[in-house]
Parts: structure tokens; C-alpha cells; sequence
């Protein structure tokens, strides 16, 4: 990828395109990068109004309306968590939607609890779902939370989420991903692909179904390009294409 991009953290395929957009992690500028298949930079998309706190993944509702989680939160103390919904078209406008953690007490809670940072999101079914980093020795469950992707003017303050589901998993969860025909959920791991069954149109991580692993380095974000194919990113600046059997 091109030098601007110097740490893809988060990564969306525009289908029409056939083309990609991802962003830079924490402190970078507030800025989507399009590039292509073979990581040419195509064009820059300034977020105006958004601050790059820690940006750590994207999604996507279609090919207008897209979603950044500036929830980093690796010491589990940040009380200004939120989600930008960013309208691309007729011109581009950006809505926050702030939230917290119902079950976060303490910022930062002790060290066996730290399980707030977030680094993975999907658009399905009208909804964000987010995936915990689960960062705690001693607490390594992947948290499954939700958040409507629609703003909702009438209810005043932050979104309080609440853990759906959860499952355990010694790998930390670093990008998200959903399958075009929205049958497979993927949970990007450092050196691992999670993959997930979606049945009866619920988003949950009942069904395991498959692990592939990755080549070595950082690993950041993912996006489905077909029901079979996947695109990863690294820290490294790199781009693997990755095909299921």
C-alpha cells in the first residue's frame, strides 16, 4: 500500500469500484484512502468534523453510507467512545453516535476485567455489531455487542451496549467482516481467520465453522470481495488475498 497508509487499520470493498477503502490507526488524519487491488492509491476522502482518536475498523451499509469505530481503548479508560456514520452521497456528512459499555464500571477496571478495548465491526441487518479485543490473561471471551446503525435524535446522551454474546478465544480479535450473501461472519485474529455461520438471520457466535491461517505479521483488517475470497491487511503495509475451500 501506499505510504499514506502507514497503518491500515480498517477496510471496506466497494463492489462497483472494485476498489477499496481503508484508514489509518490511532492519530492519523481523520481521512479514508481508496486504493486498488494492488494497493495504488486511487483517492483521499477527508472525514470533516471527525477526530482520529483511535480509529480501529470499518463497515459498510451500502455504497453510500459507511461506519468508523474510533473505540480503540487499550487501557480500557476512554469515556468518549463512538462511531461515525459517514453519508458519502450527494456530499459527504458525518453523524457521531456516541456509546459506552453498560457492564464497564471502572475506567480503567483491574487487569483480570480489561475486556473494552474494540478493534472489529460489521454492518448486518440494520445494526453495528462490535467484537472485544479481549485483552485480560484471565477474561478471554470475544464480547459481542450491538448499537442501531441509525442515529435516533430523541434519545438524548450516549448508547448504553450491552453484551449479546460471547465465546472464548486466546486470539485477540483485530477486524470484522460479513459475507456478501450475509451467510458468513469472519473475526480477523493475529495469524488466524474465525469463521462464523449466520442462521436465521442472527448475528451470533453459536456456529463456528472454520479457522484459516495467516501469514505472519500484524494483521488489522479484512473484507469480504466474494463469498469465498477475503482481502487482509497488516501493519506492514501489505495486502494478502485469501480463498476459502
Amino acid at each position: 500500500m501506499p505510504k499514506v497508509v502507514n497503518e491500515s487499520s480498517g477496510l471496506t470493498y466497494q463492489v462497483v469500484r472494485g476498489t477499496f477503502l481503508t484508514h489509518n490507526d490511532g492519530g492519523g488524519r481523520p481521512t479514508l484512502y481508496e486504493i486498488d487491488r494492488r494497493g495504488r492509491l486511487l483517492d483521499s476522502i477527508v472525514v470533516t468534523g471527525a477526530a482520529n482518536v483511535d480509529w480501529e475498523d470499518m463497515a459498510q451499509q451500502d455504497s453510500t453510507v459507511l461506519f468508523v469505530g474510533d473505540f480503540g481503548n487499550n487501557q480500557n479508560n476512554r469515556r468518549d467512545l463512538s462511531i461515525y456514520r459517514i453519508d458519502l452521497k450527494p456530499t459527504v456528512q458525518v453523524i457521531p453516535l456516541p456509546f459506552h459499555f453498560a457492564d464497564q464500571t471502572a475506567f480503567p477496571p483491574p487487569r483480570s476485567r480489561r475486556n473494552f478495548d474494540m478493534e472489529a465491526m460489521v454492518w448486518y441487518r440494520d445494526s453495528l455489531h462490535l467484537f472485544s479485543k479481549n485483552r485480560s490473561l484471565r477474561n478471554r471471551f470475544v464480547r459481542l455487542y450491538k448499537l442501531p446503525s441509525r442515529p435516533e435524535p430523541a434519545v438524548a446522551g450516549k448508547s448504553a451496549l450491552e453484551p449479546q454474546d460471547s465465546i472464548y478465544s486466546r486470539a485477540m480479535v483485530t477486524g470484522a467482516a460479513v459475507s456478501p450473501d450475509y451467510r458468513t461472519l469472519a473475526l480477523l485474529t493475529y495469524g488466524k481467520i474465525l469463521l462464523f455461520s449466520i442462521q436465521s438471520n442472527q448475528l451470533t457466535l453459536r456456529y463456528p465453522k472454520q479457522c484459516i491461517r495467516l501469514p505472519r505479521g500484524q494483521t488489522e483488517a479484512v473484507a469480504f470481495v466474494s463469498e469465498t475470497d477475503m482481502v487482509v491487511t497488516n501493519e506492514r503495509g501489505k495486502l494478502y488475498l485469501i480463498t476459502r475451500k
